[in-house]
């Protein structure tokens, strides 16, 4: 008698995964970020308002936001170092803690002590920059792989809904308070943002075997803060795709948003003779940039780096609607674009380094992108004002539109860029 074969089951498709926004330790950490996010916009709003009730003079609102930038950049690379040597958390809460410290002591010089002000100021911005590449790799942290597009996207809406949001609620409740009690406001969301987070589950990165094999220092040899640094950009520099990206966005940052930053308001003044297209640019921008950010937690590109390289080059149309006596809408809608364009890119451009960038130097590499791109844009903004003065604004606008479009587009023929990975990725039939 033939052996009667055993039935097999038949093998069932896996379940799609579940959404992101449906995890409570992300969502925490969501809340965490939107409550950063909401606390950093409202300030220069706050601040500004000062200079209306005449509590704080053009020149002393401009000092202290200069410290503001001055403590981000100083914090932003010792933040990473800390994120990669200590517990994510523990940074994003001691961050968060001294950027909502900064805002009682804000609320004390008021009017009173400038010197306290740019001091807060100061303390405020370091506290800013420590928590952002903490966040970038506590996001890695919390979510597995496989979601963390759709989380990044979810992250990035947050920031861009603060943006919309933030000024207008502080306009909205300065109705009812005065400066001093909306700095000691932004003193509690930050203190949202140190506690709402959750610890990460330290969810391996699924790119970097060979990085992630690498054993940790025992803590007896563990190198100084400088050698770790440089061990960061040690790593970024193992991915080619990581440089030409940065550079493409320093490009843009530098040359095209410093540009339309000087441009706008002397176009909408003096061509179209109302701050309407002012506004109304910068609102769609920030529109763009939600619809984007929807397009791409869904959308997976085969070519993913050209893809947001692509993204990223339709700043392009901004400075080019400013160049020629188009109607408004015109702008309104260029800008529009070029907010869908700079989500298509920052979303996949944060997920590829949390999946490609050795889990133990995510930090080290996240603060070294925050450092070079917002370290770069205020040179770009004191340099374009005098351009426009020296050769005319439509040269310069020009000169940056073209740099939009052609640093993108070389940086897409460095080899790993195609994909923003070391290896090309194997697709399913």
């Amino acid at each position: 008698m033939a052996d009667t074969p055993i039935p097999t089951a038949a093998k069932t498709p896996a379940p799609p995964p579940r959404s992101v926004l449906r995890d409570p330790a992300f969502l925490r950490l969501w809340a965490g970020t939107t409550a950063s996010g909401l606390a950093t916009w409202a300030l220069p709003f706050v601040l500004g308002l000062a200079v209306l009730h005449r509590d704080l003079g053009a020149a002393g609102l401009g000092l202290v936001l200069a410290a503001r930038t001055v403590g981000f950049l100083a914090a932003v690379a010792v933040g990473g170092v800390l994120a990669d040597r200590h517990s994510r958390r523990a940074v994003v809460l001691w961050s968060a803690l001294a950027a909502g410290a900064a805002a009682p002591l804000l609320a004390a010089g008021l009017g009173r002590s400038l010197a306290l002000m740019t001091f807060a100021a100061a303390l405020a911005g370091a506290g800013q920059g420590a928590c952002r590449p903490a966040f970038q790799a506590l996001t890695a942290e919390t979510v597995e792989p496989g979601r963390r597009q759709q989380a990044n996207a979810a992250m990035t809406m947050a920031v861009r809904g603060s943006t919309l949001a933030g000024p207008a609620l502080t306009a909205l409740l300065a109705a009812f308070l005065d400066v001093r009690t909306l700095l000691l406001g932004i003193g509690l969301l930050w203190l949202v943002a140190a506690l709402a987070p959750g610890n990460g589950t330290a969810v391996a990165a699924e790119g970097d075997a060979e990085s992630a094999g690498e054993p940790a220092p025992h803590a007896g040899t563990r190198p100084g803060f400088r050698a770790e640094f440089l061990e960061g950009i040690r790593e970024a520099r193992r991915h080619p795709w990581f440089l030409a990206g940065l550079g493409a966005l320093v490009a843009v940052i530098a040359l095209g948003y410093s540009a339309t930053s000087v441009a706008l308001p002397l176009i909408s003044r003096d061509r179209y003779g109302t701050e309407w297209v002012l506004a109304a640019a910068m609102t769609a921008y920030t529109v763009g940039a939600l619809g984007g950010a929807l397009v791409i937690a869904r959308w997976r590109p085969r070519s993913q780096g050209w893809a947001a390289l692509a993204g990223l080059g339709t700043y392009a149309v901004a400075p080019l609607s400013l160049m020629l006596p188009v109607h408004p809408a015109v702008v309104v809608a260029a800008y529009a674009v070029a907010g869908i364009g700079i989500e298509l890119f920052n979303v996949p451009w944060f997920t590829a380094t949390q999946r490609e960038v050795a889990p133990d130097k995510l930090a080290r590499v996240s603060s070294l992108d925050f450092l070079v791109s917002y370290g770069l844009a205020p040179v770009g903004l004191a340099l374009i004002a005098p351009a426009i003065e020296h050769f005319g604004v439509t040269a310069v606008l020009a000169a940056c539109a073209g740099a939009c479009f052609l640093v993108p587009a070389a940086a897409a023929l460095v080899p790993t860029v195609r994909h923003f990975a070391r290896t090309a990725p194997v697709r399913a039939d």
